[in-house]
């Protein structure tokens, strides 16, 4: 199901258990690392920080986060 309604998109719940870390992600608690974190539920995708969960989480539909994903990929976000 893809949902193009941002709206419709805001209104997804996610719970701190929908949400995975990167596996390239150390295990060191006590060390500061900065990572986004990635919850799939119901056809919408959230990233979120993962250093501070309270911040805004950005909520996308299956469709935009498959083009991330491939332009991350294509190295089409390389600086």
């Amino acid at each position: 199901m893809i949902i193009d309604d941002k709206v419709e998109l805001r209104k997804f719940q996610f719970e701190d258990s929908d949400f995975k870390k990167s596996s390239y992600t150390p295990a060191y608690p006590y060390v500061p690392y900065c990572c986004v974190m990635v919850g799939k539920k119901d056809g919408a995708v959230a990233v979120r920080d993962s250093k501070d969960a309270s911040k805004t989480t950005l909520v996308f539909n299956e469709a935009e986060w498959i083009a991330f994903v491939k332009g991350v990929k294509s190295g089409e976000f390389d600086l």
